[in-house]
């Protein structure tokens, strides 16, 4: 127990000084929180202070930086106010990039309102664009003005199809074009007709001219720079054709003209209309189009109707002569179709072929239809005078064509009643028809026509072909035939094997009226003639087959009665192979003299 007390004792003597020492701890602690918050007050104000000097920094970068851009923009202004000054006829590429500088400029003090100097600034910059677009007006015209040359006769003959040049031994260009254009659109269509418009302008000043034209319409000024770029272009283009040869003409002394002389001149008109809108309207769309890159509405523009050639009062009564004189070629077009398919179908020349050929008037109605096709894009625009859409307009050109191809069948049908042989009028049906369906897979017609009308005259070609066959072939292969020859009875003696005991006086009969009419066929069908190589070769070859196998078989059956007789040669005096000779002269139009054999 002693023990224990004394622990006791000590322990609660432990506890009063541990109890001592926390109140001591206590009391250091709450001096500490005392002098922190003292501190803390003391600090606050710094703090502030800091961050106010913080911010006056970042503000002072800000502006710093905001001043420089500013100052830049100045230094832009200023370096392009002194280009801008001295004019562009120094240096125009850089004249032009100082001039895009400042539109840059005024778009930064646009977007920037809020800078005490931006409506200063605005100010001068734009006085200084508006002084450099006057100055670029006068020098786009004096560029375009300088640069429109017009084109020599040469350059212009060069860029012609070689069909249509004049020739350098000719000692006057007109007469020459004259006679070319009178007679120049076969020789087109022989030949790949290749125009290669001239150059205008010197491609180095394309893209200058082009950056001018489009600053003048950025600034607003796209009625001046037309007019500037129309006058100088117009200019050189009456030039060119003046030298061309073209002369201004009124309609008195037009109407006082010689035939002869008049016919001359319209020959060089067409030819000079040629150049005109295959070369000289062909190069001023290409230039058009590079200079006005990018502005699509004023290349149209530069392209506009003709009446923006012929404008103002004083050429009211020109414009309204052009637009008459359209409806009238139109109208003149479709009465002339008319007249020239009624002509065709009424054609009552005495005009004979008397070998079956192709007839003259199918040679020319085909070439009058090729002809038709070389300006097919001009019968189109006439047909579109009375309204009607392209569509239309290809699909009349295709009615035109077909009653003009029809017009002529029927007449050929006419005229082949003219024959008093009928398979002469078979192989000239099938002459003429078989020309015009060749002729038509082998032009432009054929896309008009369409693959149905081919088709349905290849039929009617072949029609043709099978009666001139059965008409010129039936009654000689009935001469050779087994039938009315052959009895049930018995033979007729020697030599009378396998003929079923026909009579050998009948056999030799037979074979005298073949010999006739095989002769006969060969006097007159080798004066008989079919221009086209491949079709004359098939219908030899279509008899053939036919009158090959059936003289054979016929010489094969009855020949040993004919052979065993005195003379036989005189019934056999052809073989297969010399049938087969005779044959391959067919056809050829050959004179009666020619003829024998």
């Amino acid at each position: 127990m002693e023990v224990l007390t004394q622990r006791a004792a000590l322990l609660r003597e432990a506890l009063e000084k541990s109890k001592t020492n926390t109140e001591s701890m206590v009391t250091i602690l709450g001096s500490f929180d005392s002098r922190l918050s003292t501190l803390d007050s003391a600090m606050r104000p710094i703090q502030a202070r800091t961050h106010a000097v913080r911010t006056a920094h970042e503000n002072i970068d800000k502006t710093l930086r905001s001043a420089d851009v500013i100052l830049s923009q100045f230094d832009i202004t200023y370096e392009a106010e002194k280009i801008i000054m001295r004019g562009p006829n120094e240096d125009l590429r850089g004249y032009l990039e100082a001039v895009d500088r400042l539109r840059s400029v005024a778009r930064f003090f646009s977007s920037n309102k809020s800078y005490k100097s931006s409506d200063g600034v605005l100010s001068h910059v734009n006085s200084l664009l508006a002084k450099a677009i006057s100055k670029m007006e006068s020098e786009f015209q004096k560029q375009i003005t300088s640069r429109s040359k017009p084109v020599e006769p040469d350059r212009l003959f060069d860029c012609l199809p070689s069909s249509l040049r004049p020739s350098s031994e000719s000692p006057s260009h007109s007469s020459e074009m004259g006679k070319n254009s009178a007679n120049g659109n076969l020789s087109e269509k022989q030949e790949v007709a290749v125009y290669t418009p001239p150059t205008l302008i010197d491609s180095r000043f394309v893209p200058l001219l082009s950056k001018l034209a489009q600053q003048l319409v950025q600034a607003g000024h796209h009625a001046q720079c037309l007019k500037l770029y129309r006058d100088a272009r117009a200019s050189a283009l009456e030039m060119s054709l003046k030298n061309l040869g073209v002369e201004k003409l009124s309609k008195e002394e037009v109407q006082k003209m010689q035939w002869e002389s008049l016919e001359a001149k319209i020959g060089n008109w067409i030819h000079f209309m040629r150049i005109a809108v295959k070369l000289l309207f062909a190069a001023e769309r290409q230039l058009c189009n590079k200079i006005f890159e990018g502005v699509d509405s004023l290349k149209d523009e530069c392209f506009a109707e003709i009446e923006m050639i012929f404008e103002g009062k004083a050429c009211a009564e020109m414009r309204e002569s052009a637009l008459t004189l359209a409806k009238r070629l139109a109208e003149t077009a479709q009465e002339t179709f008319a007249d020239f398919v009624d002509a065709v179908e009424k054609d009552a020349t005495k005009t004979t072929v008397t070998d079956g050929t192709v007839h003259p008037l199918t040679s020319y109605v085909i070439n009058y239809v090729k002809f038709l096709f070389d300006y097919q894009s001009t019968l189109k625009q006439l047909f579109q005078e009375f309204g009607t859409s392209g569509d239309e307009s290809h699909s009349q050109l295709a009615t035109v064509t077909m009653r003009i191809m029809q017009a002529l069948q029927t007449n050929l049908d006419a005229k082949s009643k003219q024959y008093k042989d009928q398979a002469l009028t078979s192989l000239f049906l099938m002459n003429n028809i078989h020309y015009m369906v060749r002729s038509v897979r082998r032009s432009e017609a054929k896309d008009l026509l369409g693959d149905d009308w081919i088709q349905r005259h290849r039929r009617i070609v072949q029609q043709n072909a099978n009666q001139y066959r059965r008409v010129a072939w039936s009654k000689i292969l009935q001469s050779i035939a087994a039938q009315g020859l052959t009895s049930s009875g018995g033979g007729t003696g020697a030599g009378d094997s396998g003929s079923g005991g026909a009579s050998r006086a009948l056999i030799k009969d037979r074979f005298r009226s073949f010999n006739i009419q095989i002769e006969e066929l060969y006097q007159r069908q080798c004066q008989w003639t079919v221009p086209d190589p491949e079709l004359r070769e098939s219908l030899r070859l279509a008899v053939a087959e036919v009158l090959l196998p059936a003289y054979r078989s016929f010489i094969k059956r009855f020949g040993p009665l004919v052979e065993n007789s005195k003379n036989p040669q005189k019934y056999i005096k052809y073989t297969p192979e010399d049938l087969e000779k005779m044959l391959g002269e067919f056809f050829e139009g050959k004179a009666a003299v020619e003829v024998r054999r």
